[in-house]
């Protein structure tokens, strides 16, 4: 069990159906965290619901050029997430940070008199279990990818604490925060274990790095 999910340790602990916030390029991974100004009154409530229920929100990607749809096209997989604090800003906003639980496969979406949209989901429970994490062999691969990606798009980020933080931390934390387009953060979410999620990265890392020096990358699919 991961010690940020103590709550939730069986199917029983998780919700079958559950209150959506749609978004684009953003995901949160199982032990991640991610911070949202929310300010759309639909979303508001959604919050406040949950806030007041078991405090559990589903973030999900929109498919691609979606936007404009009443009721946008999803992806079929998710991430359930735990809203572990919140801030009014004062000017009608609330400022939320989510703790990701568990990833969620989506089943069908139920109607409801909600603005939000509702989703019959199937909780992905492996994400509940400890990752031993034996074999870490990519991370220094991916240190070295990430060193050279920061360089190459000049960004400034807190080395020493990357450097320090464990496997999980380091894979998790550079998914959610590198700017990432909406399929490639997907195919992140999707990968089935740590070792994946780190491949694709290096990948997307030294894709990136590639475009940015003017080289078309090979097409890897």
């Amino acid at each position: 069990m991961k010690a940020g999910n103590a709550k939730y340790i069986s199917a029983t602990d998780l919700p079958e159906r559950i209150a959506i916030f749609p978004l684009q390029s953003v995901l949160i991974l199982p032990g991640g965290y991610l911070s949202l100004n929310v300010f759309e009154p639909r979303y508001l409530q959604l919050v406040e619901d949950a806030i007041a229920g078991n405090r559990l929100i589903g973030i999900i990607q929109i498919l691609p050029e979606q936007k404009s749809k009443t009721l946008p096209d999803l992806y079929v997989m998710g991430c359930i997430a735990r809203i572990v604090s919140f801030s009014e800003t004062g000017d009608g906003r609330l400022a939320i940070s989510l703790q990701g639980v568990c990833r969620f496969k989506r089943i069908g979406e139920i109607t409801t008199t909600k603005p939000y949209r509702v989703l019959k989901i199937a909780p992905q429970l492996n994400d509940l279990l400890e990752s031993e994490d034996k074999d870490n062999s990519y991370r220094e691969t991916l240190l070295t990818a990430f060193s050279d990606y920061l360089e190459a798009h000049e960004l400034e980020a807190d080395w020493e604490s990357i450097v320090q933080a464990s496997s999980e931390t380091l894979v998790n934390a550079l998914s959610i925060s590198a700017p990432f387009g909406t399929a490639e953060k997907q195919a992140l979410l999707e990968a089935p274990d740590l070792k994946s999620r780190a491949e694709i990265l290096i990948a997307l890392a030294e894709r990136s790095i590639l475009a940015q020096d003017g080289v078309k990358p090979i097409d890897l699919q």
